[in-house]
């Protein structure tokens, strides 16, 4: 875990003052930079020590076996996994023939610090060698947001005590040796060394190189060229094999001389392009990079996020913890997506290889909605590559002998790359996923010319799904059986209500599509009868509930299984998965993650207040959060049941998940969702956001450590900033026309904000909801606010 305050709490740095080589992979997490296309992980410029190297392009992967002990119907054969792709990060320094490796000599100063405004990774040290020969370095790194290709480096040398000489090798390093992914052996046969050469090339100042994978047959360049500044005199030559290229440049430093290398790193891959053109592909990223410069690239990275902050910065008074944390996971939100272009949105993004790079349901109920109010065009790309996947999804559902589309659990380019069938092949619910995430993103935008393109099709295939999976009873009443919702230790069960009430709005938001546009439906064969199914289908869909206990049920029955036996289930046998077979937590009242208490954030008008609340308590007791998940949710709900003080808590665990590797797995990547959870937490969470109408909604109240939170939102081409104080909340439309209007709703009551002068009113006071909700024993939330300071 690494160690509470390792990087200071500041509004817009991550700032690393010390090296600890003990959290050196989840430091090359935390500090990784990306664009949605390019990832490259925070290793250390000079290659080693590292945890755990990383290059990745996004959709670029090797086939791999799925194991099984034993073969069944329908199981998928292979999986995908996301390869690590040619190193181009590598400067090493060699310092009077003395490599830099802050593993010897003295490390005498060393400082890393990710900057959220510039979007650039910055590191400065200071190195005494074991012959006592001191340098200062100075490096800054960065992953282009405005040319999707190009990656740069400002690489500098500074002598101390010289006359010293100094060489810089710089390198592009394919099919490095990794730890150890897998203990399959068959698995790892695959990982290693998957890149097959193909062509290497060489020039005064760079080279190329491009390889293919092996069974997949992708192929990928990369290729680097340097600007050498500085010095005087320094030599230049380049050489290279078919898996690494190297540019050597060497000089002689007087005292207080800087050597200044920038290094221009492209990428581009594809399944189809031939050799040649991919060459040249990389090489006119090159020019491109070079025709800016490194100031220039520097200049448009600035531009490119002070437009994302103005529209999507979030500010919290009260907690600097968590000011802090909420930009780093928008940050990090923004680095997944930006540029994905048509590719999908992984759970780690593109800062580790953890769930071997796959995109999950996390991708549409965690990470878009977040995008769909900051940075929309990142959702239309999302929502453009589910759809490509569509063909795989229909193909899918009839292995499965079911209509439509069935997406799958986990992928990279569309098919089921899951070997674990109760989620991978019953977890049906992140096809109602896709289709909210289209609901909400054409709501908030507008976008009704994507609707029509894609967004019909998508909800089309979905409402098919759902009417082929559930059945109605002889008392007219529709079932969704056998299924697994978003709780993992409740697998394979009959009317889980998450998924139930999602694919009910799946099904009611089709039907509307259909009759919006009546040509485009005939024409996918969807006829009177098919819609008036669906709306029959969602209008009769069972919400299992309990009358007894007065409780709805997670699944129908979920309140008669046996109770877990928290009280003898020590803190080290958590996560329940690690320790007790699926067997034994299938049939019990024990809870992985939020579940119906998810619902009742998605599909909150299906629930009133009162049962809001006892829903609530009831799960809250029996959910044990061994999900990263969870959090975000059980703070939305927890303040909306009237416990903003449970709620604060619950979104710091969220926010605070990978600066303080709170699951102990930050070395695999940071968990997407959970950064993207610390904004719901907040916006939806203390904010109150809701859309379920279509209607913007928001019941703002803050928790008693908050003074103020900030946030702004897009919402149908405008910009709504929302100011929430203690006992008033403040409106205001941003780069508004002068006509524009937003009518929303505040607590309930109806108001419209112009462009002409904010609109403030007063936040009801709260009505006391009880004792604090109970957690399982030793389950309660990871981070509370420190003691306030005397």
């Amino acid at each position: 875990m690494i160690r509470e305050r390792s990087y200071p709490v500041d509004p817009w740095h991550v700032r690393e003052i010390r090296l600890d080589m003990d959290v050196l992979a989840q430091s090359e997490s935390v500090f990784a930079l990306s664009n949605g296309h390019i990832g490259l992980r925070g290793n250390l410029d000079e290659g080693e020590p590292h945890g755990l190297p990383g290059t990745y392009l996004n959709s670029f992967y090797e086939l791999r076996p799925l194991p099984y002990a034993e073969a069944g119907f329908g199981f998928p054969e292979s999986g995908q996994t996301i390869v690590n792709v040619t190193n181009g990060k590598l400067l090493r320094l060699l310092v009077d023939d003395e490599p830099l490796d802050v593993r010897y000599g003295e490390l005498l100063s060393h400082e890393r610090i990710l900057d959220l405004r510039a979007g650039t990774l910055h590191r400065e040290l200071h190195w005494r060698s074991p012959a006592g020969r001191e340098v200062r370095v100075r490096s800054t790194r960065l992953v282009s947001f405005t040319q999707r290709a190009v990656a740069a480096i400002n690489y500098e040398v500074e002598a101390v005590d010289g006359p010293l000489r100094l060489i810089i090798q710089s390198e592009l390093v394919a099919n490095e040796t990794l730890p150890a992914q897998s203990r399959d052996p068959r698995v790892a046969a695959v990982l290693e060394s998957p890149l097959q050469a193909e062509e290497e090339l060489t020039t005064e100042d760079g080279g190329l190189l491009i390889h293919r994978t092996k069974v997949s047959g992708l192929r990928v360049a990369a290729a680097m060229e340097h600007e050498v500044h500085g010095a005087g005199h320094a030599s230049v030559e380049s050489e290279g094999y078919e898996d690494w290229v190297r540019t050597t440049i060497g000089c002689v430093l007087k005292p207080g001389q800087t050597l200044r290398v920038v290094k221009y790193l492209t990428y581009g891959w594809s399944s189809r392009r031939s050799l040649p053109a991919l060459r040249d592909q990389v090489g006119a990223a090159l020019a491109a990079a070079r025709l800016d410069g490194w100031e220039g690239l520097c200049r448009e990275q600035r531009a490119y996020l002070d437009e994302f902050w103005d529209d999507a910065d979030v500010r919290v008074e009260g907690d600097p913890e968590v000011q802090q944390a909420v930009r780093f996971g928008l940050f990090h939100v923004l680095q997944a997506g930006a540029r994905a272009e048509r590719r999908p949105i992984s759970a780690k993004g593109l800062t580790g290889p953890g769930y071997d790079g796959h995109a999950f349901w996390d991708t549409e109920m965690f990470v878009l909605p977040v995008l769909t109010y900051t940075q929309p065009s990142a959702v239309r790309n999302a929502l453009y590559w589910r759809h490509s996947t569509l063909d795989q999804a229909r193909e899918r559902a009839q292995t499965l002998n079911l209509k439509g589309a069935a997406f799958p659990w986990r992928t990279i380019e569309g098919p089921e790359s899951s070997g674990y069938w109760p989620a991978g092949t019953a977890a049906f619910h992140i096809a109602a996923g896709i289709a909210d995430a289209m609901r909400r993103y054409v709501l908030v935008t507008g976008d009704t010319g994507l609707d029509r393109e894609i967004g019909l099709e998508l909800l089309v295939e979905t409402a098919r799904l759902w009417r082929s999976i559930g059945h109605h009873d002889r008392h007219g009443q529709f079932h969704i059986d056998g299924v697994t919702g978003p709780d993992e230790y409740t697998a394979v069960k009959n009317d889980n209500i998450y998924t139930n009430l999602m694919a009910q709005r799946n099904l009611l938001t089709a039907a509307d599509a259909a009759m919006r546009y009546r040509d485009e439906a005939l024409r996918l064969g969807v006829t009177d009868e098919e819609a008036a199914s669906w709306r029959d289908a969602a209008t009769a869909m069972h919400i299992p509930y309990d009358k007894e206990v007065g409780v709805h049920q997670q699944v129908e029955g979920f309140t008669r299984l046996q109770e877990w036996d928290f009280a003898n289930t020590p803190a080290e046998k958590y996560p329940l998965l690690l320790h007790y077979p699926y067997f034994d937590l299938y049939r019990k009242q024990v809870i992985k993650q939020a579940d119906l208490v998810l619902a009742m954030h998605w599909r909150g008008d299906a629930f009133t207040p009162e049962q809001k609340l006892r829903n609530f308590l009831y799960y809250e007791r029996r959910t044990v959060r061994d999900s990263s998940l969870s959090a975000c949710t059980q703070a939305v709900l927890a303040a909306e049941v009237g416990h903003p003080e449970l709620a604060h808590t619950y979104l710091r665990e969220a926010a605070l998940m990978d600066l303080h590797d709170l699951n102990e797995n930050t070395r695999d990547g940071v968990h997407m969702a959970s950064l993207a959870g610390a904004w719901i937490a907040l916006v939806a969470g203390l904010g109150g956001l809701r859309d379920h109408d279509g209607t913007l909604s928001f019941a703002p109240r803050l928790s008693s450590r908050m003074s103020r939170l900030e946030f702004s939102l897009q919402w149908r081409g405008r910009h709504l900033r929302v100011d929430v104080r203690p006992h008033q909340t403040t409106y205001a439309l941003r780069h508004a026309d002068p006509d524009d209007v937003v009518e929303l709703r505040h607590h309930g009551e109806t108001i419209q904000v112009t462009c002409d002068e904010p609109v403030t009113v007063p936040v009801p006071a709260a009505h006391p909801s009880g004792p604090p909700p109970e957690q399982p024993p030793g389950r309660s939330p990871l981070l509370r606010l420190p003691e306030r300071e005397p």
